[in-house]
């Protein structure tokens, strides 16, 4: 699935001036940056405005605008495309893809508050770590080369110690430290899947995943998502019918519906990879951001060790984003291979901060409990106050992570994005995280912001929404399903 249009513009309607200005800056930035590639066709101005939800004059201005500059052309029967020569770039990024999760973080903007992510503050136990690391650890890390691939001992002996405690017995060569759970995904990416390879993967799920899959040249195959988490006898159809080279699930509290997979489907989906041998990737990144204190093993427990199962791993929800250290568990040869792959990557990820996260996992339970603790009480606060200012809107209560999968009355998520655009926040609309550019009317809404930013963002919201509503929209409706 080629990037829509939306994602292409990315943050480009906020600020002061008109807005037919800033949509030909975004449009030229596009093309010249190559989201945008030469000879692609844009929607007409009807569809764009739509899109967009602003005028259609403000489309035909802003093409106007490019056409002068010779940026687009526009011919009867063949709509307006980006004239091939108009910007000059790089070939190989014709086809290269940046999740709107990822732009957000290099265009960072002060003044719009932005939902892309999922930010966690630091735990005051980092801080702890980090002083103790420098004053009793620092001259014995200094006096080491530097280039450790597979991961620090003294950390890839505890992690494996903490799943081993967890219901997977793991050893430490079962074990390799990454730079955040990112890099073991797309290690396992690289590893796993070549050009043309179909891959199965959650409908919805992460979209800076599922674009790191479209970048290797992947087909991807959706099966959705309930309550339970991924429909494992859908999986079964995919492996049937596909035969594909990998399968991907988020099994402890799904991206982005907070869903966590049924014990026998954990149980059922190691089945499935046993008998078939397709490699799974199960990316339980956000495990430690429960909202109860149920702790439910890998898909991985439930299968020989052996089997070809890749479990991904981070410091990142439970600690800090800023920690960036993340691990990958699977059968030793496997992880042998990714170290490899990891070391002409990078080397191998920063030691200090190998040392620090060390000096955590002994402590990853009473992290565990105070984030839980901060995500309930965030939790409370956005349903009360969707509740009072966007009583229209319904989601369900997720067993855990740190977001709310909105379902919008009316309308799509990628039109009313914009407008909050204009109101100062930035949301990511749930096509984007659709293998297939469906969820049109969802969007993904994190809750892990401070109280006073929160109360501040859903009164944005609740403006925008009154803006962008259809007239015969209903602006009320039934408490939200919440379970």
């Amino acid at each position: 699935m080629k990037q829509s249009i939306e994602g292409a513009l990315g943050v480009w309607s906020d600020g002061p001036g008109p807005l037919h200005r800033k949509l030909s800056d975004a449009l030229r930035t596009a093309a010249e940056s190559g989201r945008l590639p030469e000879g692609e066709r844009l929607p007409s101005e009807r569809e764009l405005a739509q899109r967009l939800a602003v005028s259609r004059s403000t489309v035909v201005t802003a093409y106007d605008t490019l056409r002068s500059e010779g940026l687009l052309m526009s011919r009867q029967g063949s709509g307006t495309r980006i004239r091939r020569g108009a910007a000059a770039r790089p070939a190989p990024l014709e086809s290269f893809q940046v999740s709107p999760v990822y732009r957000t973080l290099i265009d960072a903007r002060d003044d719009v508050i932005s939902l892309a992510c999922a930010i966690f503050p630091a735990h005051p136990l980092v801080a702890d770590a980090i002083r103790e690391v420098v004053l009793e650890e620092g001259d014995k890390l200094l006096a080491q080369n530097g280039y450790l691939p597979g991961g620090l001992p003294a950390l890839r002996e505890g992690l494996a110690g903490m799943l081993s405690d967890r219901g997977t017995p793991t050893s430490p060569d079962q074990v390799m430290v990454t730079t955040g759970a990112q890099q073991a995904v797309s290690l396992a990416t690289v590893a796993l899947i070549r050009p043309g390879d179909r891959v199965v993967v959650e409908a919805p799920s992460f979209s800076g995943t599922l674009d790191a899959f479209r970048t290797r040249g992947a087909e991807l195959i959706p099966v959705r998502v309930d309550d339970d988490g991924v429909d494992v006898r859908g999986v079964a159809q995919a492996i049937a019918a596909a035969r594909p080279a990998a399968i991907y699930v988020m099994p402890t509290y799904h991206n982005p519906t907070g869903a966590l997979l049924a014990p026998n489907r954990r149980r059922d989906l190691a089945e499935l990879v046993v008998a078939h041998g397709v490699p799974l990737i199960e990316d339980n990144a956000l495990e430690n951001a429960p909202l109860d204190d149920e702790v439910l093993p890998p898909v991985a427990a439930y299968a020989p060790a052996d089997t070809p199962i890749l479990t991904a791993g981070s410091f990142s929800k439970v600690a800090w984003g800023g920690l960036r250290v993340g691990w990958m568990r699977g059968p030793a040869p496997l992880i042998g291979r990714l170290s490899e792959l990891k070391a002409m990557s990078d080397l191998g990820s920063p030691l200090l901060d190998q040392a620090v996260a060390a000096r955590l996992v002994p402590q990853i339970d009473r992290l565990r409990d105070d984030q839980r603790a901060m995500l309930n009480r965030n939790l409370t606060l956005a349903s009360d106050l969707l509740r009072d200012l966007l009583p229209s809107w319904r989601w369900r209560r997720p067993r855990g992570g740190p977001s709310l999968w909105i379902e919008l009355p009316c309308g799509t998520a990628s039109a009313y994005s914009q407008v909050a655009l204009r109101y100062g926040v930035e949301v990511i609309p749930g096509e984007q995280m659709s293998p297939t550019g469906g969820d049109e009317r969802n969007l993904r809404l994190p809750y892990t912001a401070e109280p006073p930013v929160l109360e501040e963002t859903m009164r944005r919201l609740a403006q925008a929404w009154t803006s962008y509503a259809p007239r015969d929209a209903p602006r009320t409706a039934p408490r939200p399903v919440v379970v």
